[in-house]
């Protein structure tokens, strides 16, 4: 982890209560979630720091690909930076929302969130169409795991026309188109079990 590396981040007590329960799983619009975020207030903090406050919730776009009929879902097995869920298989791709997302003092909060949501698929994705629509689908969020207690989950759904033109960068390990009916067979992040419920709603 990059010691000085800032993160965005809201205080969970600002948060809508039905937001951060034990497990929560919350249909939303763009608009809802933008609008409650700005209200609450949002900083970046620095992550070192903020990984050790379970009061700070740090902001994750996950961003799942689905083929245009939802029975195929692109999966990968996680090998990144974050340790904790090394060799879980993952369905949605994404990460931390750094100052880099801010363009000026007066971005406002639905331009950070876009700008760091298309960050981290042009990092992870060497190849993707732009034409494919990316719909925002509601928030995860789980007090269960190390990883889940501090991060809230802003999860987006890509309905891809041509899966194949979708080639993965190298910290996409093992990825693959899979059948969703068969996603519960594998040993999944429990991040990705809730979006998959999330999306499924």
């Amino acid at each position: 982890m990059e010691k000085k590396e800032q993160v965005l981040c809201i205080h969970r007590d600002r948060l809508p209560e039905p937001w951060v329960k034990p497990k929560s799983i919350v249909p939303l619009d763009l608009a809802t979630f933008i609008e409650t975020c700005t209200q609450s207030g949002f900083d970046f903090i620095n992550r070192h720091k903020a990984e050790q406050d379970p009061s700070l919730k740090q902001l994750i776009p996950y961003i799942i690909l689905q083929n245009q009929c939802s029975d195929q879902t692109a999966v990968y097995n996680r090998q990144g930076s974050e340790t904790r869920l090394h060799d879980l298989w993952s369905l949605g791709i994404g990460g931390h929302i750094n100052p880099i997302d801010q363009e000026n003092q007066r971005a406002s909060f639905k331009d950070i969130l876009i700008s760091g949501m298309e960050r981290e698929l042009d990092e992870e994705l060497i190849k993707r169409p732009a034409w494919d629509p990316v719909k925002f689908v509601g928030i995860i969020s789980e007090d269960i795991t190390d990883v889940g207690r501090v991060h809230l989950g802003a999860v987006f759904q890509i309905i891809a026309k041509t899966p194949e033109s979708y080639l993965p960068g190298p910290e996409l390990s093992q990825f693959q188109w899979a059948k969703t009916c068969e996603l519960s067979q594998l040993n999944m992040e429990l991040w990705s079990e809730l979006a998959l419920e999330l999306i499924s709603l």
